[in-house]
């Protein structure tokens, strides 16, 4: 009888742990629609800006950044939560295997379980707490550009090229984006006659509008990684939630086996008493 007792405590351990894991994997669920509405509405703000720029600087190409004038900046968006599955390991194996970086290319973490497996790296340059649901986005957003702009300061450089590593939504490959302030115009052909009128000159223009852009971009990619996180925790979650069902179903088994048994005894029990009474 023990024997079965200890199996149905283990039962109950298993149910209770079901019962979280489906309500984790219930409001990764939520996130996921959340994000999807945000990520529309930020890819179409993205376009926008894109486009005012490369008006811009058909008509202003001398404004371009030359090559040497960038400074490279590595930027991993990893996890401030677990249940993510190999989510961040595979953030820092393309980092290991990324070519052609410069040596002292600085190196900005954001998420709390990243950051715990590169601890102790000296190529981190700054670390910052992820976001853990879309509300917390804005805010990391913010502390991320003051990083990266006292970054920028601090060294007296010219403008950042961000080597962004993340994970894409329904993709299980880390994609690098390369965000520097805008793309050289590929055509000089132009939508507009004539020049824009700014009040201010131009170089502030293209200085703000940067600025902008990449406040913009970066909001995208941190939608996109959380996206991508929610959606691996959901896969992570619903193969435990799987296994526990499996488990559950072997323990009862041998619990139903076990009571036979016992009733069995019982029975023969009960035999032997009547026997003796004759």
């Amino acid at each position: 009888m023990s024997k079965r007792r200890d199996i149905e405590t283990q039962l109950r351990s298993l149910n209770e742990i079901k019962e979280i894991m489906s309500a984790m994997k219930n409001l990764a669920l939520m996130e996921v629609h959340r994000l999807t509405r945000f990520l529309d509405t930020q890819r179409r703000v993205v376009a926008t800006i894109e486009a005012a720029a490369a008006d811009f600087l058909l008509f202003h190409p001398e404004l371009f950044p030359r090559e040497e004038e960038f400074r490279n900046v590595h930027l991993l968006l990893g996890t401030e939560r677990g249940f993510c599955g190999d989510f961040n390991e595979s953030l820092v194996h393309a980092l290991d295997n990324c070519r052609g970086s410069a040596p002292k290319t600085a190196l900005v973490v954001v998420g709390g379980k990243l950051a715990a497996k590169l601890e102790g790296d000296t190529r981190i340059t700054a670390s910052l707490a992820g976001a853990s649901v879309v509300d917390e986005v804005d805010s990391v957003l913010v502390k991320l550009m003051e990083t990266l702009t006292g970054l920028s300061a601090r060294d007296s450089v010219g403008p950042l090229r961000l080597r962004v590593f993340h994970r894409q939504p329904e993709e299980e490959r880390v994609e690098v984006t390369v965000l520097q302030p805008f793309q050289r115009p590929q055509s000089k052909n132009s939508r507009f006659g004539h020049p824009p009128l700014l009040y201010l000159k131009p170089r502030s223009f293209l200085s703000g509008l940067a600025e902008q852009y990449l406040f913009a971009e970066l909001h995208e990619l941190l939608y996109r990684s959380l996206m991508a996180e929610n959606q691996r925790r959901m896969q992570h979650m619903d193969a435990a939630v799987r296994r526990l069902e499996r488990t559950s179903v072997e323990l009862l088994r041998r619990r139903n086996t076990l009571r036979q048994e016992e009733i069995t005894e019982e029975i023969e029990v009960i035999m032997l008493s009547v026997k003796a009474l004759e």
